[in-house]
């Protein structure tokens, strides 16, 4: 998808989805990239980061450059001559992924992420279910028909992860991957040091079974 004439800015959506961290973290590492985020959380996504967190509702919007509330329909996010990178919704809730797949939403949040498909810009969903039924896998293929991209955050044990923290970013980097940023220090396979060596698991010396 082309973005290059798009201006640096990025809208992020948190949903109630548990793991309202990788929006956090998002916020914090888009700020630090200089782009200009644009924010629309759900009521249920407060709740997550009541529950999740110690931040307040004033320091997680403190985190983003515009705030929207979930209700305002008008907001700039809900037209598509409003022009951005695209859209990441981290969490994503099953609620959310299936307001988008039938393109029937109810909220500024949904209505932004379908804009962001019709204007073939980048949606990327950090789905957060499991297990999964039949209906969220058709969820998951009708958003991806449409362009988004599901991005489960699942993460890479490669790396070899000393925290929490190592964990979220790994998997918010490979995210931000889709709109071409780069998140500084992701460990990255075959670009950056890797501490496994294939022989350390026996006498197999098949590579051909790369980690992604």
């Amino acid at each position: 998808m082309k973005q290059s004439n798009s201006p640096r800015r990025l809208i992020v959506g948190i949903t109630g989805a548990t793991g309202v961290v990788y929006g956090i973290r998002a916020l914090q590492v888009l700020r630090e990239l200089g782009i200009e985020t644009h924010l629309v959380v759900s009521r249920a996504g407060e709740m997550t980061r009541e529950y999740e967190t110690q931040l307040s509702r004033r320091d997680l919007h403190e985190l983003a450059d515009v705030v929207y509330p979930i209700n305002d329909v008008g907001a700039a996010i809900a037209s598509g001559s409003f022009r951005t990178m695209g859209m990441l919704i981290a969490p994503c809730s099953v609620r959310t992924l299936a307001e988008v797949a039938t393109g029937v939403t109810t909220s500024l949040l949904t209505r932004a992420a379908d804009v962001v498909l019709k204007e073939r810009r980048t949606l990327v969903m950090m789905v957060r279910e499991t297990p999964l039924h039949a209906g969220h896998l058709r969820n998951m293929l009708s958003a991806t028909e449409m362009g988004a991209i599901i991005h489960p955050p699942v993460p890479a044990f490669y790396t070899n992860p000393k925290s929490i923290e190592d964990i979220v970013d790994h998997s918010l980097g490979r995210a931000l991957d889709s709109f071409g940023l780069d998140m500084p220090n992701v460990p990255r396979w075959g670009e950056t040091p890797n501490p496994v060596e294939i022989g350390d698991f026996g006498d197999d010396k098949d590579d051909s079974a790369v980690p992604r």
